[in-house]
């Protein structure tokens, strides 16, 4: 009953969520009319707030219950929401931002801490789900908040903020408590522990390139549609076509992996799968504009079959790796391991994406188009190596704790 749940509640969360974001930046541009500086300043403080304090909601996760943390997150959401629904000044927007990174920072977390327990030995088939429920709630949030962005984007900001109202109400009352260990260390010697896991700080660096790849379907894959295409409404084909994608095949691919080998064994050629995504793409991305609707059908189909495969990749690493994080280390750290990894994987995409966003300037620049494609096929290939390696040398677990150290 928690799982269908938490599920029932990540779709909410996800569908509030992009009723609003993807259509702020336009907000602030054009009816506020603030600066590309600003702009950025804003979105860049909802980042950085949600990657610093991963740490917090994953060690309060540790500390009061997954069922105290995971409604304080989605109040703190829709507060700034709401700043965001009644605010047009720079110092609101910029505390309505930190606001939401914070309840990021509280909510991700958690919910895959509480995810992890109560799924009882199957970690990977609820992650599976829950990747489902995110994916069919973000693409119901984006239709409903392109109509009424249509409308007014202060009504995108009054929907997301019910929302959220009515997701921390039905949680406060409906999420069973979390038993909680009481006897426990300080809060720095519990992180001590965790950052001194060589083998959990190992894995984290392999993984860079997830977190890193599964960026570029709202950045490259659009982007070569559109360039490979000449038309610009066809950057919306790509995540579209992985929605459905992931859709129709995840809780499949999740169970074909659970009955063939341990969830260490799959990370690697997920990874490896999610690098060769980017190799078709390239193949059209420096072609000239074509002229008839049959050649710009002909041309999406290398960039359709890149989706697949990327998607193909995240649906067979990514509920592998989150049923391996927790596993590193005792039961009671469960959500201090999820913060960390959050925070190392976030930190670390964002100095991959500022390389790629470099190499897709240097190709438009130079003409050699294909640079930004070999850069996340190169790095998807390397993170599989190094999960490979990881997995050679044993330093993945199969029990919680069992790890060597790498």
């Amino acid at each position: 009953m928690s799982v269908r749940l938490l599920l029932i509640n990540q779709f909410g969360v996800d569908l509030g969520f992009y009723v609003l974001i993807p259509y702020l930046a336009t907000h602030l541009d054009r009816d506020l009319g603030m600066s590309a500086a600003a702009i950025g300043l804003i979105l860049g403080v909802r980042n950085l707030c949600s990657q610093c304090l991963f740490v917090l909601g994953g060690s309060a996760t540790d500390r009061l219950g997954a069922h105290v943390v995971i409604p304080a997150g989605c109040l703190l959401r829709t507060v700034g929401f709401g700043l965001f629904a009644c605010g047009g000044s720079l110092h609101l927007v910029l505390a309505a931002s930190a606001l939401t990174g914070l309840s990021a920072a509280l909510f991700y977390p958690s919910v895959r801490a509480y995810l992890t327990v109560e799924s009882q030995g199957r970690a990977a088939e609820a992650f599976g789900l829950l990747n489902i429920v995110s994916t069919a709630g973000a693409l119901a949030g984006l239709a409903l908040g392109s109509v009424l962005f249509l409308v007014d984007f202060r009504m995108c900001a009054m929907a997301a903020t019910a929302m959220f109202a009515v997701l921390t109400i039905a949680q406060l009352f409906a999420l069973p408590p979390q038993h909680v260990l009481t006897t426990r260390s300080g809060v720095l010697d519990e992180l001590r522990e965790a950052i001194g896991n060589r083998g959990f700080l190992a894995f984290a660096a392999a993984l860079v390139g997830m977190a890193t790849m599964e960026t570029q379907m709202f950045l490259l894959m659009p982007q070569g549609a559109r360039l490979a295409t000449g038309w610009d409404a066809a950057g919306a084909f790509p995540p579209a076509l992985g929605t459905i994608v992931s859709l129709a095949l995840q809780l499949r691919i999740t169970r074909y992996v659970r009955a063939h080998g341990d969830s260490g064994r799959w990370v690697a050629p997920g990874l490896a799968l999610m690098g060769l995504g980017f190799l078709p793409p390239a193949l059209v991305s420096g072609l000239h504009h074509p002229p008839d609707l049959p050649t710009i059908a002909l041309r999406l189909l290398p960039v359709c079959a890149g989706v697949c495969v990327l998607y193909l990749g995240v649906m067979v690493a990514q509920p592998a790796v989150m049923e391996l994080i927790p596993k590193f280390g005792r039961e009671e750290l469960t959500g201090t391991y999820f913060g960390l990894f959050y925070l190392f994987s976030g930190f670390a995409s964002a100095a991959a994406n500022l390389i790629v966003g470099w190499t897709m300037d240097l190709g438009r620049h130079t003409g050699r188009t294909w640079l930004p494609w070999a850069c996340c096929t190169a790095l998807g290939l390397l993170s599989a190596a190094g999960a490979a390696w990881l997995h050679h040398l044993r330093a993945l677990p199969l029990e919680p704790g069992t790890a060597l150290a790498a």
